[in-house]
């Protein structure tokens, strides 16, 4: 007995006990079938009973469990013990004076009580299990694998009564057949008691849960997943992953997805995917994969464990770096004309109190004027002080890109659209999107590309090239021409409904004639900014050089200014500056044949006509007296010819004075 109570297991029991010493071995098995099949509790500690109750004649049995403050003991079963006596013993402490159960399990090892009316043990109760018709009652702990007290199981007789041999060792049997069925019932309900804390956690984390075979069959998904993308687990288990990954991931990741994910599952170390995957709305949003082999005992993989964080807010960010760095690097690399408005005249006062009047309201700005005025300077300053000032401004130069291409600069274009169109490109359009987009020379649209940008304008979206689907794009759009729009609409090469649209806020730029004034600002910040740069300094500028500077009439304009500086900064020598006054002379034109001495002749006679004209009008351009009303053409036609042809139409005012 010693032997047994020292290892309270099932595997020390005796190997080859006597026949009267064991319990029929077809009821054991059941009872350790019920085990294994997961009976309740109840159910097993009942059947034990019943078999000893059965082995034993006249024997009542009952199975006191420790209560969860682990010092009173409650009734597990005991069917056949009068109804009474169990209440009167139902919840007793454990102590060494409490009975026959309350002092086995304080003991921690078996109490045999011959008589209950003589043991000092059973003063407390004595009475009771007398009215029950109990004489003599015998405990053994119920003990769990770590020598924790689990309950008792008893064993009462209606007459004094010692036991044998044979009666200890069944008892210590049947308490450890109870010990191993209330461990595992316990640890099957810890362990599903903490499944159902750990699933109700993987639920509630703000990621994607997923658990896969090792070839990457969906097993389980939590909550979150389920509601993202609107299915059931059955749903997403039902169709096989190829079929799920074409219906919910995007299209343009589903090739390169399942190639990662395939090499990843075949390495059997942990891996990360980013793609896109389908809501239950429709919409796509950028989800980062990480996947977590779960080793078995021999090192191979036996699940994978894979969680997916939502990035889209992150991917967007990035894309906006990109737009924003790609305008970055444009605008370094493109030769602005200079880093800020310079000048005070009225004429540029008036172009800047434009400016700030059309800033704020997202309306298109048309920005008209000569060649090297700084149009696009303007359009950048419209940019800066509007509410899309922290946005990307995409500057387009539309006359230097090819006509094949610029639908696709413009809109972007899917991949396959066209040879050459490996992957999906975004266009300027979508680049410059929550900013300004800055269409610079827009009177060299080709046709086709004038109907796509008059829908961008009324509709607000684009369509990528090679696709139908309509993209909404929030963007200001800003134009700037050097031509006249409007002869170029009488000839049929410009759409009079786009000239509408961008024309809703016309700012023309004057040229550098109209704004003599600012030149000695401009020639000061010119020198300062190229003499820095090729560590030269200067402290006078030749008045001579500053009077042909003011004489001179820049048909190239700022750009022509900035360049002749450039080149003066370089070339000299000592610490005034001065310019060769050859530098802004122009040669006569060389006629070399025939047609071109006809062209000479009647360029010359249209000039002839036109300086008439503006004598007659003293140099006034547009009204009901003036030159090109005379004339029979456009105002905006007459600037132009006057510039193409080099007139010099204040002369005309000035000799009017």
């Amino acid at each position: 007995m010693a032997n047994a109570m020292a290892s309270p297991n099932l595997q020390a029991l005796p190997t080859s006990p006597s026949p009267a010493q064991t319990l029929p071995g077809d009821a054991v098995l059941d009872a350790l079938k019920m085990m294994l099949l997961g009976a309740p509790l109840n159910e097993v500690l009942t059947s034990i009973t019943r078999l000893m109750e059965a082995h034993s004649k006249g024997t009542l049995c009952s199975i006191l469990l420790v209560d969860e403050d682990g010092l009173h003991l409650r009734y597990g079963v005991a069917e056949n013990l009068p109804q009474t006596y169990r209440a009167a013993i139902d919840g007793i402490c454990i102590g060494p004076n409490v009975g026959s159960c309350g002092a086995a399990a304080y003991l921690r090892q078996p109490v045999f009580v011959a008589d209950i009316l003589s043991d000092p043990k059973w003063v407390k109760f004595k009475d009771s299990a007398v009215a029950a018709g109990l004489r003599a009652a015998w405990s053994s702990p119920i003990l769990s694998h770590d020598g924790k007290v689990l309950g008792t199981f008893g064993m009462y007789y209606r007459e004094v009564r010692n036991p044998g041999t044979d009666e200890i060792q069944l008892i210590d049997y049947a308490s450890r057949i109870a010990g191993i069925a209330i461990e595992q019932n316990r640890a099957e309900q810890k362990l599903r008691q903490d499944e159902r804390e750990l699933r109700q956690l993987i639920d509630f984390l703000p990621q994607h849960v997923l658990v896969l075979d090792t070839d990457g069959f969906l097993l389980q998904a939590n909550q979150m997943l389920l509601d993202y993308n609107g299915h059931t687990l059955e749903e997403m288990q039902g169709p096989g992953t190829d079929e799920r990954h074409q219906r919910d991931l995007h299209p343009d990741d589903l090739e390169r997805a399942r190639s990662e994910r395939r090499c990843g599952l075949t390495s059997g170390v942990p891996f990360e995917i980013e793609k896109r995957m389908r809501g239950k709305d429709g919409r796509y949003r950028w989800f980062l994969f990480r996947y977590n082999p779960l080793l078995n005992e021999q090192g191979r993989v036996a699940r994978w464990f894979a969680t997916a964080t939502d990035i889209e807010d992150r991917k967007q960010t990035e894309q906006s770096v990109r737009n924003e760095n790609v305008a970055l690097r444009e605008q370094i690399d493109r030769d602005s004309m200079f880093e800020d408005i310079v000048g005070s005249s009225e004429a540029l006062r008036k172009v800047l109190r434009q400016v700030g009047k059309v800033a704020h309201s997202d309306s298109t700005v048309l920005i008209l004027g000569e060649t090297g005025t700084g149009k696009e300077l303007i359009a950048r300053a419209i940019h800066k002080r509007s509410n899309r000032g922290e946005r990307a401004f995409i500057g387009v130069n539309c006359a230097a890109i090819p006509t094949s291409l610029i639908a696709s600069e413009l809109f972007g274009h899917e991949k396959g659209a066209f040879t050459g169109a490996t992957q999906r490109r975004l266009g300027r359009f979508e680049s410059a999107n929550g900013g300004t987009i800055f269409l610079d020379e827009v009177g060299d649209l080709p046709p086709e590309i004038q109907i796509a940008l008059l829908r961008v304008l009324q509709e607000r979206e684009i369509e990528r090239v090679g696709s139908n689907r309509p993209i909404p794009v929030d963007v200001r759009v800003l134009a700037a021409t050097h031509r006249d729009l409007n002869a170029l609409v009488a000839e049929g090469k410009f759409r009079q409904d786009l000239l509408y649209r961008l024309n809703v806020v016309p700012i023309e730029m004057p040229s550098l004639r109209d704004r003599a004034p600012d030149i000695p600002l401009l020639v000061e910040y010119f020198i300062g900014r190229f003499g820095k740069k090729a560590g030269k300094k200067f402290r006078t500028i030749d008045r001579k050089t500053l009077k042909l500077f003011q004489a001179y009439g820049w048909p190239g304009n700022v750009r022509e200014l900035q360049n002749v500086i450039e080149r003066a900064v370089i070339l000299s020598d000592g610490d005034t500056f001065s310019v060769d006054e050859t530098w802004l002379k122009h040669e006569p034109l060389q006629l070399a044949s025939p047609r071109a001495a006809l062209n000479g002749a009647l360029l010359r006679q249209e000039k002839e006509m036109i300086e008439a004209a503006l004598a007659e009008s003293h140099g006034r351009i547009s009204g009901p007296t003036g030159a090109a009303a005379n004339l029979g053409l456009p105002t905006r036609t007459l600037d132009s010819k006057i510039k193409r042809l080099g007139i010099n139409k204040y002369r005309f005012k000035v000799s009017q004075v």
